[in-house]
Parts: structure tokens; sequence; C-alpha cells
């Protein structure tokens, strides 16, 4: 039987983090009972460089059950991506299969037993993704469709509804181990992979306790990390629309020399300063974007490390 590591990154998670541990072992005693994985299987939480009590409480219930929750201590806050990146890897040793969740427990631990299904099926890479958005706002349900058309306009290749919940076996997570980028990306990442893939839906659950680590601002950081992280083409769109201009731009040159030669010149204050004002912000715009790509090219340059781990807990065994 296959040895599964459940990889939980965690962030001021200090009032779900007991009840999210007593979740997950009893999802990992249940799929040990039914004999579809084997008894040295444990939780591993990624303490994110939390400011609360995270660390200390992922230290209680590794003492309490030393075999079933062990723990990774980054030594600074990296943010999700790069914490359950650092999950993964520290797991790909000690693991046959893995499966990431995130600690509010909204996504349903239920489906992990038909993940693993899958996986023995001969799936690499099974995905857990949402049945609907009935319990979002309307402005989170509308921007997160709208996430996902730009992403696939952009040629970004996602999964429709899939966040970061999903299983990997050990062989996916030693591919996933060969991208060295430091603008990751994982949703994008994942079916770069290629290996063969399954699907698991699920209802997705209000948050037990807490607040939501992903605000506007971090939604749409992630939004367009994730497309210029791979795609040019909103370079591409900038210069289509820098081609379109000049072809206006040229209509109305000619339009201003058969005024002038006609003696139908109007004085145009006003069109003159909006032109100059959308000129003037399209090249803004145009600089900003490239200078977009640039940092990403300047912080991958430099090679440095994407996270470092101050301590691990595991199982002596």
């Amino acid at each position: 039987m296959e040895k599964l590591v459940i990889v939980v990154p965690c962030y001021n998670e200090e009032e779900v983090l007991k009840i999210a541990a007593e979740a997950l072992r009893g999802v990992l005693n249940d799929l040990i009972g039914k004999g579809k994985i084997s008894e040295d299987s444990f939780v591993l939480f990624v303490n994110d460089g939390s400011r609360d009590r995270t660390w200390e409480l992922i230290e209680a219930e590794h003492q309490s059950y030393p075999l079933q929750v062990c723990g990774v201590k980054l030594a600074r806050n990296v943010g999700h991506q790069f914490a359950l990146t650092a999950g993964l890897l520290t797991a790909k040793d000690m693991s046959d299969v893995t499966v990431s969740i995130d600690a509010d427990l909204q996504d349903d631990v239920a489906v992990i037993e038909e993940m693993i299904d899958k996986f023995h099926q001969g799936c690499d890479i099974v995905y857990g993704v949402r049945k609907e958005r009935k319990t979002d706002t309307f402005f989170k349900r509308t921007t997160a469709q709208a996430f996902y058309k730009v992403q696939a306009v952009m040629g970004v290749k996602t999964v429709y509804n899939h966040a970061d919940f999903r299983l990997m076996s050990k062989r996916a997570v030693e591919e996933f181990a060969k991208y060295k980028e430091t603008n990751l990306f994982l949703r994008g990442m994942m079916p770069l992979i290629g290996y063969q893939t399954g699907t698991v839906y699920y209802e997705r659950k209000e948050r037990v306790a807490g607040e939501s680590k992903y605000p506007l601002k971090k939604m749409l950081a992630l939004a367009f990390n994730g497309i210029s992280s791979f795609s040019v083409k909103p370079i591409s769109l900038i210069m289509a629309l820098g081609l379109v201009i000049i072809c206006f731009s040229v209509l109305a040159a000619i339009y201003a020399l058969i005024s002038y030669f006609t003696n139908h010149v109007v004085p145009g204050w006003t069109s003159l300063i909006l032109s100059i004002w959308f000129l003037g912000g399209l090249q803004l715009l145009a600089i900003g974007l490239v200078g977009q790509y640039i940092g990403k090219i300047y912080i991958e340059v430099k090679q440095r490390p994407r996270y470092n781990i101050e301590k691990v807990l595991k199982s002596e065994e």
C-alpha cells in the first residue's frame, strides 16, 4: 500500500489548526482502515511564518500524535505558493502520493478517498474541482469566472474552478521539482507535467473559523502572476493596440491635411489634449508592462532560494 502525505500550508491559522488536524487524522484513519493507504501515512503542516500560535499548535499536535502529524517551519513568510511547494518537496522523499489542501477546510476532505481511488486507477494528478459557486458573493463569483476566462484567452492552461486542492503521485512531484522558477503559479504548472490526470468534484464549504488569507489585492496579484509567468500575450496586445492607434493617427493626419487645404480648420484644443493624455497613458502602461516582465527576469536570474526551512518535525520512523 502507498504512503500518503497530506500537505497543509498554514499562515495564522491558530483558530482552525486543531480542527483541521482532527479532521485530516480522521481521513487517514478511515483510509488506513479500508486498506487504501499504508499505516505510516501522515499530515504535514507547513508554517508559513505565522505571527500567531500556529507553530506552537503544530508542535503540540506532533507531540500528541507523533506518527500522524508532522510539521515544517519556514524561516519567514514567503506566501502560499512557496509554502505549498516547500511542503510538497519535503514530502517528496517520504511519500508515494501527496494531497495538498488548505487549513481552512473549505475543500471537502471526504473526496480525498475518491482521489486515492483515481490514483489507484492510474492517475498521477487528480484535481479537486468545485461543482459550483453558489456560496460566493456576486462580485467574487464574477471575478473568479473572469479570471479563468482571461487566462484562457492569454493562453494559460488551467483547470476551471480548481485551486490547489489536488493529489500528486511521487513521480509527478519529482517532475514538478525540476521546475526551478521563482515566479510560481502552481495551477498553471501542473498541466505542464503531462502525466495522466483525473478530476473529482465537490461542494466548497464555508470557512470553519478565522478569515480568508486571500483578499482582493492578493487575488489580483496571483492572477497577474499567473498570466505573466506563462504568457507574453499582454505585450503582443499592447503592440497590436499601438498599431491600431498608428492607423487612426494616419487617418487623422489625412483629415487634418484635407481640412487645411480646404480652409476648414477648426481649433481642436480639447481633442488635442485628450489624445495627448490617451497616448501618454498608453505609453506608460506599455512601459510598465514591459518593466514587469523585465523585473521577473531580474528575480529569476538571481536564483535565490525560494524559501528557507528553519525546522522539521517528523516521525522517528
